[in-house]
């Protein structure tokens, strides 16, 4: 690259003051490259977070969101006033390392089909291991369910450099995104009805739909403490879950696949409801399953319009990053817990799916 390209760190918070005191400095000292800017975007807080950051970070610029709409919404409103190439969507709880932001916007410069990329993502607390939120990059299986490289279901992986190669993905993590400004617009950003969790995942599979590559960047790391918004467990958490990840499924999968992939879903979520019950003794949880349910049934007519959109928009999808097998039944029945042990099953080539 002769220029750095015009880059935006933007980082959505709400209520954030003690997240931002303790994770923003690394950012602001680690993204000191020219025409590159760190924005805070605040979701309406009730906190003193502004006045924290016009007395202490007087080089971050501040948009004030008008609403609160949650991270769909929140990242839609602040990302419409940011003029850059590439936007770098940071959740306020990432401390960043040295370097962290050239190895991946060289691998956006040098492939113009892909669109969007992740770091490795490693956990806060636990700094040899990946981080549940995005690993080594995110992948789906084809029943709906997301998995990574490092991370599946609960089973997390210490990094021992098994997964220190460049990788077509499925989806980037929303913890930390790379992805081009111009085609997250077109895209039509991420979907506010969903509100928060899996909103990338649908925004990356709305990509790939158009043929675009989605890819992981070894090169550059992170760290994640998670579970700030919502912890694992959380009733709404479960809601917004399983809700979001029937509209993503119904909005993306093609004609052919989607009335038998939401058929086992029904079976794969009641299963989840009964595991839920009587082995985690989370009576919430099931009822937040059923919510989940009901909510998108309730509302198809909503849904149906906008996989209508996206079906007319669809090109030749990129199914790099899928596993052409049930995640539940490789892992539960098979024991198979490892990536390494998935990948004969993956999809890693360009294909209709």
């Amino acid at each position: 690259m002769s220029e750095f390209p015009n880059t935006a760190v933007v980082i959505l918070a709400w209520n954030g003051r003690k997240y931002l005191e303790k994770f923003l400095p690394s950012v602001v000292e680690h993204s000191a490259i020219p025409n590159c800017d760190v924005y805070v975007a605040d979701n309406m807080s009730t906190d003193d977070s502004i006045e924290f950051l016009k007395r202490n970070f007087p080089s971050v610029h501040i948009i004030q969101n008008k609403r609160n709409g949650g991270f769909a919404g929140g990242y839609n409103d602040a990302l419409a006033e940011i003029n850059a190439k590439y936007y770098i969507l940071l959740n306020q709880d990432v401390e960043v390392t040295e370097d962290w932001i050239q190895p991946v916007i060289t691998m956006l410069e040098n492939d113009e089909n892909i669109v969007a990329a992740q770091p490795k993502l490693r956990a806060f607390n636990q700094k040899t291991h990946f981080e549940y939120a995005g690993a080594a990059g995110g992948l789906l299986d084809r029943f709906g369910y997301p998995f990574c490289r490092g991370r599946i279901f609960y089973e997390i992986e210490e990094d021992l450099g098994q997964y220190d190669d460049p990788y077509e993905l499925f989806w980037a993590t929303g913890a930390c995104m790379f992805i081009r400004a111009e085609e997250y617009h077109k895209a039509g950003g991420l979907d506010e009805d969903f509100f928060a969790h899996m909103e990338e995942i649908d925004l990356c599979w709305r990509l790939k739909n158009k043929g675009f590559s989605i890819m992981y960047c070894p090169d550059s790391t992170v760290y994640h403490l998670g579970g700030g918004s919502l912890p694992q467990g959380n009733p709404k958490k479960t809601y917004l879950n399983f809700r979001n990840n029937l509209i993503m499924i119904y909005k993306n999968v093609s004609r052919r696949n989607f009335l038998f992939i939401l058929l086992v879903r029904l079976f794969l979520d009641g299963a989840a409801a009964g595991y839920s019950l009587f082995i985690e003794r989370r009576p919430k949880n099931v009822l937040a399953i059923l919510k989940a349910h009901f909510s998108f049934y309730f509302d198809i007519v909503k849904w149906t319009k906008k996989r209508r959109k996206v079906q007319k928009e669809r090109s030749s999808q990129n199914s790099s990053g899928l596993l052409r097998r049930s995640l539940v039944f490789q892992f539960f029945i098979r024991g198979k817990k490892t990536f390494k042990q998935l990948k004969p099953y993956m999809s890693e080539s360009k294909a209709s799916a």
